[in-house]
């Protein structure tokens, strides 16, 4: 039992899924981090997020950022792990992190708008959870 409550307590401490992030975004600071390439960003991003490619992170790359706020990495979704590959990177650049599960597949799933020039507007539906 304690293991699996350690194992728990692990995901919930480094993972979010879309509804807990767009509550979050209404009442933290929180940083969101599109880790896909540029042109994936242009064409569709959550609202807000900037766009850092993870094959392009370092010091040099985020230094504009401040380590004192929480950073949320993204990519495409269930197959793609950009996402991991981002978190990790600012993980060891010395960033508060972490990884929205499902990636903007499910986040689009769950309703919420994108911007960009594929952006949809939002109509958020609620999973009950």
């Amino acid at each position: 039992m304690k293991n699996q409550l350690s194992f728990y307590a692990s995901k919930l401490a480094y993972e979010l899924d879309a509804s807990d992030l767009f509550n979050a975004l209404k009442n933290q600071a929180i940083i969101v981090i599109d880790a896909r390439t540029p042109d994936f960003y242009l064409a569709e991003h959550i609202p807000n997020a900037i766009n850092i490619p993870h094959r392009t992170m370092s010091e040099a790359t985020t230094s504009h950022l401040d380590k004192q706020f929480l950073y949320v990495a993204y990519c495409d979704g269930v197959g793609c792990n950009a996402s991991t590959k981002g978190a990790y990177n600012l993980v060891k650049l010395g960033f508060q992190v972490k990884e929205l599960i499902g990636g903007i597949a499910w986040w689009k799933l769950e309703g919420y708008e994108t911007i960009g020039t594929q952006g949809a507007a939002g109509t958020p539906i609620f999973c009950g959870c």
